[in-house]
C-alpha cells in the first residue's frame, strides 16, 4: 500500500518542513508493516512537497497512526497535507532489478456502497441493531 500526502509549503517554511517530515518518517519507520518512505520537493515548484510511505497493507498503516510517536511526530504534519485521497493500493510494481509484478485489487466488491462500521454483517436475532446505543 502506498500513502501519498502532498503539501503546499511556503518557501520561507521549507527549512523547518524537511526536519519535521524526517521526524514523521522516523516515527513511521519503526512501526510493524512499514516498507519505506520518502520526502520530496517538486523540481519546478519549491512550495510543492510530498511525503510517501509504503506499507505491507492498509491495516499496518492504520495501526501505525495509533502509535504515540506517530501521533506526536507525524500526525501534526499530516494534518497540514492537502485534503485529498492519500492511500492507494499498488496494482503494478516494476523495479529495476526485478520482473514486473501485477496484483489484483483487494478492495471489497461493495467498498463503494458500505460505510465505515457497516461492514460487520447483517443484524442477528441476538443483536438486532448492529450499532447499539451506549
Amino acid at each position: 500500500m502506498l500513502v501519498v500526502t502532498r503539501f503546499d509549503v511556503p518557501e520561507a517554511e521549507s527549512g523547518s518542513f524537511l526536519p519535521r517530515a524526517q521526524a514523521a518518517l522516523a516515527a513511521f519507520a519503526v512501526r510493524p508493516g512499514y516498507v519505506r518512505g520518502r520526502v520530496a520537493r517538486a523540481a519546478d515548484d519549491p512550495t510543492a512537497w510530498v511525503l510517501t510511505t509504503e506499507w505491507i497493507g492498509v491495516g499496518a498503516y492504520r495501526r501505525s497512526l495509533s502509535s504515540y510517536d506517530v501521533k506526536v511526530d507525524a500526525a501534526p504534519l499530516l494534518s497540514l497535507g492537502r485534503d485529498e485521497p492519500s492511500a492507494f493500493e499498488i496494482l503494478h510494481r516494476d523495479e529495476a532489478d526485478a520482473a514486473p509484478v501485477v496484483q489484483s485489487s483487494r478492495r471489497a466488491a461493495d467498498a463503494d456502497q458500505v460505510g465505515v462500521g457497516e461492514a460487520s454483517g447483517p443484524a442477528s436475532p441476538l443483536h438486532p441493531h448492529p450499532h447499539p446505543q451506549a
